[in-house]
């Protein structure tokens, strides 16, 4: 067995996106508009392999900032019907554009005033005749040795879909920030998650002065609600002016030539490494795994001090850090 065969249905299904690539015209710039111009949600649909492909097309068009559901058109017909609204666009999805389900869906959707955008390979489909915009996917045959699975077909579909998406996300000018909001969890999420999101504030980030003494430090660090390894020293307008850490302390504390009285000016870090509000959290994490740093100050643009980063909460969240020093 060779892979000519896997490269031939790769061909085939490439011949079918460059096929719906030549296509693209005026109907879809209209249905970029359309959802654009939305008020509503767009609820997309599709049977069978159709419907399997709308569902990821939903799941994209959330993703990207445009809100979206997926409606199942048999469960629409029994009761499903209650989710749309008036405001709503529905995008939906039929290779031969004959889908009997889709037949009795449309005109009961068009009754609540919703428009309807169609993906079909025939634009002259009963399908077509409904809908008010339609998006020709192109007629490359299948690449199933029997010509009958849907494949190239659903390939060309799933396409259109993110150029749909993609474009109204371009068009919305959605943020990197914004995209984050929508991705909170694993490693997307992370990837974009800001020190401000994940960083101790307030009673969690101690802070003392530069007349503290190492007890002052040691107090501190254990009246934190979550208990801190580090104390950020700050001047009286708040800026950041040294850091001690945990070890620190520990160190001069155990040597009986250090009394705790022994002022915080002369044991701290001056110009210690800082994370910046703004920064991504990614980007700290490499900076505290590179020098095995367990807590860093953050500051703002004016070297305030705004919170701590602590290697608990990165692996709380999820960042491999060297197995949690």
């Amino acid at each position: 067995m060779d892979p000519k065969k896997g490269r031939f249905v790769l061909d085939r299904e490439a011949d079918a996106i460059a096929d719906a690539r030549s296509r693209l015209g005026t109907s879809f710039v209209r249905a970029v508009r359309w959802i654009l111009e939305c008020k509503g949600r767009v609820a997309v649909t599709g049977l069978g392999k159709a419907g399997n492909i709308a569902a990821k097309i939903q799941a994209t068009l959330s993703s990207t900032g445009t809100p979206a559901y997926q409606l199942h058109p048999v469960e629409a017909l029994h009761g499903d019907l209650g989710m749309v609204g008036s405001d709503d666009l529905l995008l939906a999805l039929t290779k031969s554009g004959t889908t009997q389900e889709l037949l009795l869906l449309f005109p009961r959707i068009a009754r609540f005033g919703c428009r309807i955008v169609l993906l079909t390979a025939r634009p002259d489909s009963p399908a077509a005749e409904l809908a008010d915009c339609v998006i020709e996917v192109g007629s490359t045959p299948e690449a199933c040795p029997l010509g009958m699975a849907p494949s190239s077909s659903t390939a060309a579909m799933l396409a259109i879909g993110d150029a749909l998406a993609l474009t109204v996300m371009e068009k919305k000018d959605v943020s990197r920030h914004q995209y984050a909001a929508f991705h909170p969890g694993g490693s997307l999420g992370r990837s974009l998650m800001r020190v401000s999101s994940l960083m101790r504030v307030g009673a969690d980030c101690p802070t003392i002065a530069e007349n503290d003494t190492l007890l002052d430090y040691y107090h501190a660090v254990q009246n934190a609600p979550r208990r801190a390894g580090a104390a950020s020293v700050v001047d009286a307008a708040g800026r950041l002016v040294g850091f001690v850490t945990h070890g620190d302390a520990t160190r001069l504390l155990a040597d009986p030539q250090h009394p705790r009285e022994r002022r915080i000016a002369e044991i701290m870090t001056r110009s210690p490494k800082t994370a910046h509000v703004d920064q991504y959290v990614a980007e700290v994490a490499e900076i505290m795994e590179k020098y095995k740093i367990d807590e860093l100050p953050v500051v703002d643009k004016n070297n305030q001090l705004v919170g701590l980063m602590d290697i608990q909460d990165l692996l709380s969240n999820g960042f491999p850090m060297d197995g949690g020093r």
